[in-house]
């Protein structure tokens, strides 16, 4: 085999070629949590990516292929996540923009009052589930709704650890089972299964995988409950809310716009950043004294401080010093710039991954799971092991669902397995374990939107646990799997 135009022989990877990138991976992230705890996601794991990117560069170049093609695929992998990557700076303003206003003061200072502590962490969860099913996105559920929730759980003493993981399961539910997700959409479109067929299978682990999910958040809050607080530092919370912005209704004005915007389609980083502008103009009318004590600059005027306010939460958020630790935690926060150490994690990430998978390292590891999977079992065992390993070393939600579709629609076809299998099966295994790793592209955007580690909030997101383990059960047990003709004896 040689390359077009020049005599250079490329040779196919080696078992060792697409084993080493892999092994020194687990080494430089493994220890860059030891030598820096949860901080290492604020750089040291993002180093760690960019070396691993650059050996398997090494690792494809020593194999006989040029650097132009090198550059090539890392352009495709930037390409492949940035319509992510605006989404999260969409999102870091919108923070911003909507602790201005007064949006997320006015959910908080509402959800306080409405919700029990006791079902909180179930109540966050269905709240989640019925928004992300109705506009198709977990992304804009946990970066919208999901930040209020985990305010109220600061203000109400609850863990935001299980909060986020609340967050995160309903919000993944809701994407599973929407027509509007485009997740959902690829899932049954790369195996060829209509897109509501998807949604009634996916349903099969999805349902029984939340009903646990919400039972184990409701078990949680009745017996565990939230930690002691005082009523009276909850009362007082409430009241520097009151004092310090204009709570009223027409605060969530921007939540309303994003929720139109996101049910009629819109691009979901122009709906973000709509809703982040309109909150900004909206409080230069409604949250007058916010906004000056923001800017703190009595030589401008009404016009000019509106602007800077606006311009100022969008880039470096917004902050607030009332002199109550947890009302400054909640509302300082927000900005494009917050959101920079995820981009990095992002493409350092999906750059290594696209290498791994462009050049054949992933396809010389995979080969002999899917030869080695004898039974149906096994063969859904390795299904979800592929899916998962991809979001662990690609880093991205995408390359976990489609190379698992690739790779095994064929093996599927040839056992008679029906299509739907591997549909509910990817998307279990790919999309739903993908915030739980946190280099993923999903793992990272959760972690900075909510504000909580992947770390804190991972043994917690229920349904992300259970509905691969489901899925896979279902594969040993033969529990809803559809066949195109009757099972052989040894499948």
């Amino acid at each position: 085999m040689t390359r077009s135009g020049s005599h250079r022989h490329v040779r196919e990877p080696s078992l060792v070629d697409a084993t080493v990138p892999l092994v020194v991976l687990v080494a430089l992230i493994g220890g860059s949590l030891a030598l820096f705890g949860l901080a290492a996601l604020d750089g040291p794991v993002q180093v760690a990516l960019v070396l691993c990117a650059m050996l398997a560069a090494l690792v494809v170049l020593k194999n006989g292929h040029h650097w132009d093609e090198v550059q090539a695929a890392s352009q495709r992998a930037l390409t492949s996540v940035t319509s992510a990557l605006f989404i999260l700076l969409a999102v870091g303003a919108l923070i911003g923009a909507w602790n201005l206003s007064g949006t997320i003061p006015t959910l908080v200072y509402y959800g306080i009052q409405a919700l029990s502590p006791t079902w909180y962490y179930a109540a966050t969860a269905l709240i989640c589930g019925i928004v992300a099913m109705s506009i198709g996105s977990s992304w804009t559920t946990a970066g919208t709704i999901g930040v209020g929730l985990v305010g109220i759980a600061l203000m109400l003493g609850l863990s935001p650890g299980i909060t986020a993981g609340a967050v995160i399961s309903g919000a993944y539910l809701g994407d599973k089972l929407s027509p509007l997700s485009e997740t959902t959409v690829l899932a049954s479109q790369l195996v060829g299964v209509d897109v509501y067929e998807h949604i009634k299978r996916q349903a099969w682990t999805s349902v029984p995988a939340f009903g646990l999910a919400l039972v184990l958040f409701g078990l949680i809050g009745l017996f565990w409950g939230p930690a002691p607080t005082d009523d009276a530092d909850t009362a007082s919370e409430l009241d520097a809310l009151g004092d310090l912005y204009w709570i009223t209704p027409l605060n969530l004005l921007p939540l309303v716009l994003l929720a139109v915007l996101s049910i009629r389609k819109a691009p979901a980083s122009l709906a973000l950043m709509a809703s982040a502008l309109f909150a900004g103009i909206l409080a230069a009318f409604t949250q007058h004294d916010v906004v000056h004590a923001f800017v703190a600059d009595p030589g401008l005027d009404p016009v000019r401080t509106g602007i800077q306010a606006v311009w100022q939460a969008l880039a470096t958020g917004f902050s607030m010093d009332s002199g109550i630790a947890d009302v400054d935690r909640l509302l300082s926060r927000g900005g494009m710039d917050s959101m920079l150490p995820t981009l990095w994690l992002i493409i350092g990430a999906v750059t290594f991954g696209t290498l791994l998978e462009e050049f054949g390292l992933i396809n010389r590891l995979i080969g002999p799971m899917v030869r080695a999977a004898k039974g149906t079992g096994r063969l859904f065992a390795a299904v979800f092991a592929t899916a998962f390993g991809l979001n662990v070393v690609a880093g991205d939600q995408y390359i976990a669902l489609v190379l698992p579709a690739k790779v095994f629609r064929a093996e599927f076809a040839r056992r008679d397995l029906a299509a739907t299998n591997l549909s509910r099966l990817t998307a279990d295994s790919g999309t739903v374990t993908s915030p739980l790793v946190p280099w993923n592209s999903c793992g990272a955007f959760m972690s900075a939107a909510l504000g909580v580690s992947t770390l804190l909030y991972l043994p917690f997101c229920f349904f992300n646990l259970a509905s691969p383990l489901l899925s896979v059960a279902y594969g040993f047990t033969g529990f809803r799997i559809e066949r195109t003709r009757p099972a052989s004896a040894d499948a």
